[in-house]
């Protein structure tokens, strides 16, 4: 089960690593090709747009057909979709590819997923998942160097070499045993079990941090460029901050199979909005870039929680595990695409003090649902 740990981790790092490749290059595509900064939300969304649009049917293939061939789609999608991303140097056809790259994502978490909870114990879960989280957030943190790095030598090259690393891993995955749970759930009992109360609850609990990463991705780098700041501050901020929630995402895990789910959920929620309202304040790059690394180390601690209720929700309802991941997908992806166009467009209208308050608000009123609806922690952990 380790090589399949290690197998799952790396096939979420890779799909992260190539979310997070575009931070230090957004500025210069903003120039480069005369977009506003609206239209640089839209690019930076797509991916983000891209699994939401495939998490159910990513959810679909991973139970019908096994969660290996949904991994190994997902790997040659995205590999054969970066090699075009490197080449492509007009808006709309990137905005395509990067949709295209986040569909592909959708199949490569849905597959990983999957398998991994279909092989681990109940009792295991928030650590297995926390786990393969925090190498998904290693691999954002490789991103932003390595978009730097194509910054500077051109992303021709460096972006070919992501279609030998899927490559690779496809390989291994074609020759790893799959951990065959398949169902077939008609559509209508999946569609009740999507809208179950418990699974509406547990989306929310994604959705709402990962509506403020979608808003982070796009105006933090936007802002440290306005402050003098280039690719090289751009990676440093996201590589920091990618480093502690990579840090604290195992952690984050076993802490919520031992005490419950809450109290790591709330106390990462508090640490969140407390960075939104420092964004909204800073007017220097040493405090933007404190920020960043404040609202990383609070996401470092919610969201392996808030991605194991999903699953733990799943169970009690009856849908399949393949369904829980989509639905992982489904409610991050919403919220990242919510997150970077909205944010974006009132940015560009108002300056970013007004989102990032609304942002912080909203992390705010979520704590305060998470008291209401998810009961004492050893409650939970007893059940």
């Amino acid at each position: 089960m380790r090589r399949l740990l290690l197998l799952a981790s790396a096939m979420v790092f890779l799909d992260t690593m190539f979310f997070t490749v575009l931070a230090p290059l957004l500025p210069a595509y903003k120039n480069d090709l005369h977009l506003s900064t609206a239209q640089a939300g839209v690019l930076s969304a797509a991916y983000a747009a891209g699994t939401l649009a495939a998490s159910l049917p990513a959810g679909f293939v991973a139970s019908r057909f096994g969660p290996r061939r949904s991994a190994i789609a997902g790997l040659l999608a995205l590999g054969s979709t970066t090699l075009l991303f490197g080449f492509l140097k007009s808006a709309y056809p990137l905005d395509v590819a990067r949709f295209i790259q986040g569909a592909a994502g959708a199949l490569i978490w849905s597959g990983a997923l999957t398998w991994l909870i279909n092989a681990y114990p109940e009792d295991k879960r928030g650590q297995v998942i926390g786990t393969a989280l925090g190498s998904a957030v290693a691999g954002s943190l490789l991103g932003p160097a390595l978009g730097a790095f194509a910054g500077l030598i051109g992303t021709e090259v460096v972006f070919s070499a992501i279609l030998a690393l899927a490559l690779g891993l496809a390989l291994i995955a074609a020759r790893t045993p799959d951990t065959v749970v398949r169902g077939s759930q008609p559509l209508r009992d999946v569609l009740g079990c999507l809208i179950d109360r418990r699974v509406v609850e547990a989306a929310v609990f994604v959705s709402s941090p990962s509506l403020m990463f979608g808003a982070v991705d796009v105006l933090v780098p936007l802002r440290i460029n306005s402050l003098g700041g280039g690719h090289a501050l751009i990676a440093v901020g996201f590589i920091g901050g990618a480093a502690i929630e990579s840090l604290l995402s195992p952690v984050a895990g076993r802490l919520a199979d031992r005490v419950g789910r809450r109290s790591p959920y709330v106390i990462g929620m508090v640490i969140c909005a407390v960075s939104m309202v420092l964004f909204a304040i800073a007017a220097s790059l040493p405090m933007v870039i404190v920020s960043l690394l404040v609202c990383s180390l609070g996401a470092g601690l919610c969201f392996a929680p808030a991605m194991t209720l999903i699953s733990d929700s799943a169970a009690a309802s009856g849908l399949h595990q393949g369904y829980a991941a989509g639905v992982s997908n489904m409610a991050w992806a919403a919220a990242q695409v919510l997150g970077g166009v909205a944010g974006a467009a009132v940015a560009g209208a108002t300056g970013d003090a007004a989102p990032s308050i609304a942002i912080a608000m909203l992390l705010v009123l979520t704590i305060g649902y998470a008291f209401r609806v998810l009961g004492p922690d050893a409650a939970v952990a007893e059940a």
